[in-house]
């Protein structure tokens, strides 16, 4: 049997140092810290003074509660309390701060009060730091959006069209009842009732009065229509200034969360359901440049088509000018987004819908009688049918998006399509077939077809899914931010301007 014993490293809390380590000893050179202390040490945050009093007692200084924050947000700590914590637990955080120790709530105030006004100009002395080391380009970005779930209630919400159908069943109540009075007047002169097209909380009030006013010297008065009358008076004001106040807070969307009124209800890839339930949500839009983040928007509306114009502007209002190169997939390719970046001379590598599926040798094959495959003739303004007959201009249709953007198509009609050995294959309408051209449009896709199928359009769109793609993947399921934090525009925005900063920072260190 051995007698030999395992050997250990000595170990004695009680020990007393000579020399005691200092923090910096501590921290390695090519930790990620020590970036996010080099890039803050470099750029102005003269902005963020502006946010502070001159008067009263002293604040922590506005730079170490940024170093904090940020590389909070680099080491996937989100939360004040989680933050304050690590100020007094982590070697990193101690050295960041100089062994200062705010609290939470002195941290969520920096983060949601002293920010609010200064972090877009921080974020864009990041971007103009990195583009003049060379790490990024502010001129040939790559353009993409995802929905971000907001901090709120998902099952306490209010849709524009429940208001409407609720809003139309009090115009039909307070019509019939109107119409029994008219009945019951025995003579008496009784306006005829009010124009219920639209309706308003004066309106309401006022044929509430009214009603009761002339029925209240009726006696025999119908008992189920009394009681309705009852209901009418105590509910439809209140209700319809209630629904004023929600459509004003809608605005153009078609839902909100009660808990955060500028959250919108999105359908999100993060679906475990799998049942597409509906979430409130923020669109995020972002433009990267070799995986960094050159500009940053938050947007209610779900759909990306509507965003790049603000987005654009946001750009502008940041740099100066727009980019030179925009590189962004069939969500963006409209005629306003096109006509956008013509007018600002971007050159546009952005597809519209049908572009992918125009790739495909089969497309022309299975779309053969398709508005795109019929013959012009520019002289006579007509195309002419598969079976050769003349299909005369008929008139203009004029539509307007969301946006207010107005789109004006030209709609030319066929003849005698009953009877034509290819009616039911060439076209599934009962008359004679009508087609819809937007001439702009047409044009506008014709030269994206030509720029994305060129070299440069080509290497553009392979670049497009390993640049701006990625970086949603990182952020969502590498460093676990799939929900916001904090409630509102203002504040969402800071939340993933921070993000945006940590990412380029995580990016750099790398």
């Amino acid at each position: 049997m051995s007698s030999k014993r395992p050997t250990f490293k000595r170990y004695d809390q009680q020990q007393i140092m000579l020399l005691p380590p200092s923090l910096e000893e501590l921290v390695p050179e090519d930790h990620p810290v020590r970036v996010v202390n080099d890039v803050i040490n470099r750029i102005n945050i003269a902005p963020l003074h502006a946010a502070y009093q001159t008067k009263g007692t002293s604040s922590y200084h506005p730079q170490m509660l940024l170093k904090v924050v940020v590389y909070g947000y680099v080491s996937n700590i989100y939360s004040s309390r989680k933050l304050e914590a690590s100020c007094k637990e982590s070697v990193y955080f101690m050295w960041l701060s100089g062994m200062n120790f705010p609290d939470h709530n002195t941290i969520n105030r920096f983060r949601s009060v002293r920010l609010k006004d200064a972090l877009r100009n921080i974020f864009e002395e990041v971007v103009l730091l990195l583009a003049h080391e060379g790490l990024l380009s502010i001129e040939e970005v790559y353009t993409d959006g995802t929905k971000i779930e907001a901090n709120a209630n998902r099952y306490t919400f209010v849709w524009k069209k429940a208001i409407q159908t609720n809003k139309e069943k009090m115009k039909k109540q307070l019509t019939q009842i109107w119409e029994y009075a008219q009945s019951a007047n025995d003579g008496d002169d009784l306006p005829d009732p009010p124009d219920f097209t639209t309706i308003d909380k004066e309106k309401v009030q006022d044929t509430v009065n009214k009603l009761n006013e002339v029925l209240s010297k009726k006696e025999n008065i119908d008992k189920k229509l009394k009681a309705k009358l009852n209901y009418v008076t105590k509910n439809y004001p209140t209700n319809i200034a209630r629904y004023e106040a929600q459509e004003a807070i809608l605005g153009d969307r078609n839902s909100y969360s009660k808990t955060d009124t500028d959250a919108t209800f999105m359908k999100l890839k993060e679906d475990h359901m799998r049942n597409g339930t509906l979430k409130p949500a923020f669109n995020v839009q972002i433009s990267s440049s070799n995986q960094y983040i050159v500009n940053y928007t938050i947007h209610p509306n779900p759909t990306d088509t509507t965003t790049l114009t603000g987005h654009i502007a946001q750009y502008e209002k940041s740099f100066g000018s727009a980019p030179k190169i925009v590189t962004a997939d069939a969500g963006y390719g409209s005629q306003e987004n096109y006509s956008l970046l013509e007018s600002k001379g971007v050159t546009a590598y952005v597809k519209y819908g049908m572009f992918d599926k125009q790739q495909s040798a089969n497309f022309g094959k299975k779309h053969p009688f398709s508005a795109d495959k019929l013959f012009y003739n520019e002289q006579k303004d007509c195309y002419i049918c598969p079976m050769g007959q003349q299909m005369d201009y008929i008139g203009d249709n004029h539509r307007k998006t969301s946006t207010g953007f107005i789109q004006t198509s030209r709609k030319y009609k066929a003849k005698k399509c009953y009877g034509c050995p290819l009616n039911g294959a060439c076209h599934k309408s009962k008359g004679d077939r009508v087609i819809q051209v937007n001439v702009e449009l047409e044009s506008q896709k014709k030269r994206a077809h030509n720029l994305l199928n060129s070299e440069d359009g080509i290497a553009h769109r392979k670049k497009r899914c390993f640049d701006v793609e990625p970086i949603f993947g990182n952020i969502k399921h590498n460093h676990g931010f799939k929900r916001f934090m904090l409630r509102g525009n203002e504040k969402v925005a800071i939340e993933w301007g921070l993000i945006a900063i940590a990412q380029n920072i995580r990016k750099k260190a790398a």
